[in-house]
This record gives structure tokens, C-alpha cells and sequence, in this order.
């Protein structure tokens, strides 16, 4: 039996904030890190090969240290879910008539009287105890689940995507400029990743923008400073 939904032309979105997540937090980090490690090898020595040679490092490095660093933390967070499930599974098998008055409870604090959230309890427990637990209780569902591989695979795609365009930015740049080109490029980029996010989520698209932009050049900012300050490739 198809589900059925008040509007079946609008899709929810939070549907997709599982991967949207890693996807923006990895092409956001690929074009911010690479911007700021380029300027900041540029404002200390402006030699072309050096510059290059540094963003495709940082490239490479950064993809992987996404990937691991995604990979590690969501399963921390899919190994936390699992043993809470396992937790309830438990508690189920052994208190029974506690898990349900505990599922009751939740519904009241909702809203429902005493008697229809008993009912609607033991209904829910009838067709599936632990997936009510697993919705009502913990606050899990399909749609959030944690997926390790998932987040691994889109955090380094975009963050090498993403890593690309400053990187290619300074490699077409004359060579007394590549500071200003990458930095007016990088902007561009920020400004289209932090409106193409705010698209996928539906959400608004130019708070979205400028928060994006504002923190990037922000760092830029500061890794830049610190190369010529130093005067060292940082």
C-alpha cells in the first residue's frame, strides 16, 4: 500500500541531510583549505611550482583525512545507535509492560490523554515494539541512520571537486597574481556551493551564501596573514 502524503509533489528534505551534510562540509573544507594553504604559500613565496605543488598536496592530503575522519566519526555515531537499539531490544524481551507504559508516557507528553496514548501504544507495540522505541524513544528512523561509508565517499568526492577549482585558478594565473585570482575564484566558489546547499536542502538561499562566503575569506584571511607575517609556507 503506496504511503500516503499530503503533498505528494514536495519531498521531504531532511531525507537527504545524511549525505548533504558530508557533502557541504567536504566541498566547503576542500575549497577553503586549499584556498588559504595556496595564498598562504604564495604570500611567503610566489614561485608558481611551489604554489602548485602545495595545493595538490593539500588536495590529496585533505581528501583522505576527510574521508578517514568522516569514515571514523559517523561509525562512531552508527556503533552508539546500534547499541541503544540492542539496549531496547533488551529491555523489551525483559520489561515489557514497563516499555510500554514508558511509550505511553512519551505520547502524553505530546499531547494525547492518558487512555489514547495507551491505546496508541499498545497498538504500535502489537505491530512492531521495538521500531516504535527505536522512532518515539531514541528518535531514530531510516531516514538519519548513520551510513559511515556514505559520509566517507561523499566528503572526499566533493572535497576534491571543490579542492580542483582553486588549485586550477592558481595554476592558470600569471604568476604576480595567483593571490587575487584565487581569492576573487574562491569567492565565486563559496558563494555557488553555499547557494547550491541552501537548493538541495531547500533552504534560504542567501543566509546560506553568506555564511559560507563570510567564514571562508575569513580563513583565507588568516592562513594569508600568517604568510607574511612569517614569511613561511604554512
Amino acid at each position: 500500500m503506496p504511503e500516503a502524503s499530503a503533498h505528494p509533489g514536495e519531498p521531504h528534505y531532511i531525507t537527504r541531510s545524511g549525505w548533504l551534510r558530508a557533502a557541504v562540509l567536504g566541498a566547503n573544507d576542500g575549497v577553503v583549505s586549499v584556498s588559504s594553504l595556496i595564498i598562504g604559500v604564495a604570500a611567503a613565496d610566489p614561485d608558481p611550482s611551489t604554489v602548485i605543488i602545495a595545493g595538490i598536496a593539500g588536495l590529496s592530503a585533505g581528501a583522505m583525512s576527510m574521508a578517514a575522519g568522516e569514515y571514523v566519526s559517523v561509525s562512531s555515531q552508527s556503533d552508539t545507535e546500534k547499541a541503544d537499539i540492542s539496549r531496547e531490544k533488551s529491555a523489551l524481551q525483559e520489561f515489557p509492560e514497563a516499555e510500554l507504559a514508558e511509550l505511553a508516557a512519551i505520547y502524553q507528553e505530546k499531547g494525547l490523554s492518558e487512555k489514547t496514548a495507551l491505546v496508541v501504544a499498545r497498538e504500535l507495540t502489537e505491530k512492531d515494539a521495538l521500531d516504535a522505541h527505536v522512532r518515539d524513544e531514541l528518535g531514530l528512523s531510516e531516514a538519519h541512520a548513520a551510513n559511515p561509508l556514505q559520509a566517507a565517499f561523499t566528503s572526499a568526492a566533493t572535497f576534491s571537486v571543490a579542492a580542483a577549482i582553486p588549485l586550477l585558478a592558481a595554476f592558470a594565473a600569471p604568476e604576480n597574481s595567483i593571490i587575487p585570482v584565487v581569492l576573487v575564484v574562491t569567492v565565486i566558489a563559496l558563494a555557488a556551493l553555499g547557494a547550491l546547499g541552501a537548493k538541495a536542502g531547500a533552504a534560504p538561499v542567501l543566509r546560506a551564501t553568506l555564511r559560507v562566503v563570510v567564514w571562508g575569506v575569513f580563513a583565507m584571511a588568516v592562513t594569508a596573514g600568517v604568510g607574511w607575517l612569517f614569511g613561511v609556507a604554512v
